[in-house]
This record gives C-alpha cells, structure tokens and sequence, in this order.
C-alpha cells in the first residue's frame, strides 16, 4: 500500500510540475521580446525631448506628452498623470523611481501583479510593468501597508520599481491594464 501511494504522490507532483512548466510558458510567450525599446509606432503627438512645462502650474500635464488615454512619466519631475480618453488629468502624484531609468517614449503595460516583493525585499503590492532596461524591469507598486522599510539597497544593486504611495498605487492598478500606453518623458 505504502508503495502505490507513494507512486501517487510521485504522479501528482510531476502533474503539478508540468502545469506549472506550462503555464510559465504560456506567460513567457505572451511578453514581447524586447520591451527595453520604446514602441515608437504608438508615438502619436509625443515629444521625446525635454516636454514644456507650464511654470505656474507644476502639475499640469506637460504638452507633448501624446493623445487619449494613457499613464505619463516624467524622469525628471518624478511625477506621473493619469489621462483619460478626452486627455483631461484624471490624477497626478509624485513617486520616487528606482536606480534604473526608463528611456524616453512610449510603451504599454507589458504585465501587472497583485503583490510580490520588490528587488530590494519590501513586500509591493499593485504591480504594473511596462518596461525592461538591461535586464531590469521596470513598473510601478506601491508598499504594502506596514512593510518595514529594509536599509537602503547596497549602490550597485539595480532597481526599476517606480514606487508610489498606496492611495496613488491603487488608482494605478484600477487605471493601468494589460496594453495602456506608458509614455515616459523627461
């Protein structure tokens, strides 16, 4: 008896582990081969230089930034703007980025996680990718509610978590899907 249950528990793990196999696959397959270029086909109305701000309203959206719907980066303010269809600011914030950034243009949200740790140990949550830059990923995630803090990561580490508050992490999760435009600006 002993022996065919063990030869049981053997069948459903190697069931297990093909399943899994599989559906790593499956997820693998679906990912673009290179997501460290921006997809310059989607770059209608962007500017990739220095976008133009309007000095007395920081927080407007800057021109040149594209058209419709879509999640707006600027490297240099630190600062995203959520935009509907019409292109009216539904939210802006500002977020801290990681030790890798994107390049400028425009690409779309390549894949999203409900919570996973981050590169430097800090349990994420609302995890929305949309890039890759020499083997770092790149999205944004917000940490979870009472994750301590670790020191910070040793210089060489590289990180591409692009981290916002947990308010400002959730209307990115609700906004962000599978294929939005990600247009990242100076």
């Amino acid at each position: 008896m002993a022996a065919s249950s063990a030869g049981f528990v053997a069948g459903l793990a190697a069931a297990a582990l093909a399943t899994v196999g599989f559906l790593a696959f499956q997820a693998s397959a679906t990912v673009p081969a290179d997501l460290s270029r921006p997809r310059v086909d989607s770059a209608r109305g962007v500017s990739i230089s220095k976008a133009p701000r309007d000095k007395r309203s920081p927080t407007a959206l800057p021109a040149g930034s594209g058209a419709g719907q879509r999640v707006v980066y600027s490297i240099d303010d630190d600062r995203v703007w959520l935009v509907d269809r019409a292109g009216k600011v539904k939210r802006t914030f500002r977020v801290t980025p990681g030790s890798v950034d994107p390049l400028p243009g425009v690409y779309a949200v390549t894949s999203r996680s409900k919570a996973v740790t981050g590169t430097d140990g800090i349990p994420i949550e609302h995890v929305v990718r949309f890039a890759t830059v020499d083997d770092v990923t790149i999205g944004f995630s917000a940490a979870v509610e009472g994750a301590t803090p670790l020191p910070n990561p040793h210089p060489s580490q590289q990180t591409g978590g692009i981290r916002e508050r947990q308010r400002d992490g959730d209307a990115m999760w609700a906004f962000a899907t599978i294929g939005r435009p990600v247009v990242v600006i100076h």
